[in-house]
């Protein structure tokens, strides 16, 4: 009979403690690797639409935007939130079940205290609405301004300057938390 080791609370927790910081550790590669993504897509359509002289593709960087920065922006609040369950569940359980007096993974809230965390993160917002907002409504705004626009180019690019709009507004919100 093979000996088994015992299953307790404290143990779960911290099974519980590496597998989603596993799963933040994945998820931010995965969303930094996005940034870098869509940059280099979107400097190849730009290269493409003035080598072809074809202003019709510049929407194709709305595109690309919106369905990059919606999965930056779900794959950075998933990472947030993580980080908000070890400090606000996972943390303080696992302290008040080891009887410690300081708090358990206190890198988890040390990191937040710095100084200019305000600052990166304001900058960091910045970044991510010229890449995902700004850059794609000034391909629109050229689009605008070129005699490519027929009337269903256009309505595909007002429902485009929209979208980004929403996503610009979902950069905010998420930004303010």
């Amino acid at each position: 009979m093979a000996a088994t080791e015992d299953v307790t609370e404290s143990r779960l927790l911290l099974a519980e403690y590496d597998r989603i910081k596993e799963e933040q550790k994945t998820r931010i590669g995965f969303r930094d690797n996005l940034l870098y993504f869509t940059l280099a897509a979107s400097t190849a359509v730009l290269a493409i639409s003035v080598q072809s002289g074809q202003a019709r593709l510049l929407l194709a960087v709305p595109v690309i935007c919106l369905v990059l920065g919606w999965t930056y922006l779900v794959n950075d609040e998933k990472i947030s939130a993580v980080g908000c369950y070890i400090r606000s569940r996972l943390g303080p359980r696992l302290t008040e079940l080891s009887g410690a007096h300081d708090p358990v993974f206190g890198w988890e809230i040390y990191h937040r205290d710095d100084a200019n965390r305000t600052t990166r993160k304001r900058l960091q917002t910045v970044v991510d609405l010229f890449t995902y907002v700004a850059l794609p409504m000034v391909c629109v705004t050229a689009f605008w301004c070129s005699p490519a626009v027929r009337p269903l180019l256009a309505i595909v690019s007002i429902a485009q300057a929209l979208a980004l709009a929403l996503l610009g507004w979902q950069f905010m919100r998420y930004a303010e938390r």
